[in-house]
């Protein structure tokens, strides 16, 4: 007689925590890793309002946070410096999210909105309208209209035109690249014609804008950054299922029930969104929605950029430019100028790295 054999078992190799009617898998060095960080955003944003012409030692900012202080203080936390070390907080956060949510649906590490073209839509109309003011009928909307929706307009308007050139029964993640990079070159030396072409007063304005500078930044820069977090980040965040599957190939995304153009307008509309209104806030800051999926793919150890993780590097990263651009440098530059300096690099890294891939 044959032995008899216990059934097998399966043990799920992760803990899933379910509420109702959602469900999420318990990944212990995910949330290591977005406590970690989101323990340095904090530590860096004490030390971005404590720095200044006036110290404040970081216990004193955290008394001033949680409503003690001097009136000193509290004048210089709330009024002058939080506004600041917010707007950047919520900057890098939109830009991380945007570029983790870019590269998914291109599924490639060399496409943000940066790189494709989509934060010089938003330069450039942003631009037009500090050089331009309100001559002719359409520069006069957009003075109506305001940077912020000026810069989300252009942005809009140009995502829409890479994703219908890219289009070709889908989107290919190269070809999509590619006719960004071409964009953003042809938005590029619009941008530079309209400063050659302007009173000096508005192009230095425009200048030190598209530097992506923090300077001057206040309450009116924080809320509308703070709404875009909240609201498209949150849909962000819940569509995490069908990015992951969008990660696995357009067929067998659409295999697992994903409504495959209709999802990828959605994302790529909401990754827009972000880039646009970030950029708004402070003119573009380079490279950080690229740098930031990648750099919290690799502390994550996960198949792609993860959302959460992504919006804390890019709060990591550009809190802490904004300290190195006030602080440690000799003179006070703007927090895109070190972005983009930290972020040259990582961009030659990725490139000598797939081509690697390819030629392998």
């Amino acid at each position: 007689m044959g032995e008899s054999r216990a059934p097998v078992r399966t043990v799920p190799s992760r803990q899933a925590i379910r509420v109702g009617k959602f469900s999420l898998v318990y990944r212990p060095l995910a949330v290591t890793v977005g406590v970690t960080l989101a323990v340095a955003v904090f530590v860096l944003l004490c030390v971005n309002i404590g720095r200044g012409d006036y110290p404040i030692s970081i216990p004193d900012v955290v008394s001033v946070l949680l409503g003690n202080g001097t009136k000193t203080q509290n004048l210089i936390v709330f009024d002058l410096r939080l506004p600041r070390s917010l707007t950047a907080l919520l900057i890098g956060m939109s830009l991380g999210m945007a570029g983790a949510i870019t590269q998914t649906i291109a599924r490639n590490s060399l496409a943000s909105p940066d790189i494709l073209g989509i934060t010089a839509g938003s330069s450039a109309a942003a631009v037009a309208l500090i050089v331009l003011g309100g001559g002719g009928s359409f520069v006069g909307l957009l003075a109506t209209l305001g940077i912020p929706l000026a810069a989300l307009c252009g942005g809009l308007i140009t995502a829409v035109l890479i994703y219908t050139l890219a289009w070709r029964k889908g989107v290919e993640g190269f070809r999509l690249i590619l006719i960004g990079i071409g964009v953003n070159a042809m938005l590029v030396a619009a941008t530079g014609w309209l400063l050659i072409s302007a009173d000096i007063n508005d192009a230095s304005r425009a200048q030190v804008w598209l530097n992506g500078s923090l300077n001057g930044a206040g309450w009116n820069q924080v809320w509308p950054v703070a709404v875009a977090v909240v609201v498209i980040g949150g849909y962000a965040v819940m569509s995490s299922f069908n990015m992951g599957a969008l990660r696995l190939g357009e067929d067998n995304a659409t295999s697992l029930g994903v409504r495959l153009q209709s999802t990828q307008a959605k994302l790529l509309l909401s990754s827009v969104a972000l880039a646009a209104i970030a950029t708004a806030a402070a003119g573009p800051v380079g490279f950080v929605a690229l740098a930031a999926p990648q750099v919290a793919m690799r502390l994550v150890r996960s198949a792609g950029p993860p959302i959460i993780a992504s919006a804390l590097t890019g709060a990591v990263l550009v809190v802490g430019s904004d300290v190195i651009a006030r602080t440690i440098l000799p003179v006070e530059l703007p927090v895109g100028i070190v972005t983009s300096a930290l972020g040259g690099p990582f961009l030659l890294y990725l490139l000598v790295r797939n081509n690697r891939k390819v030629t392998a």
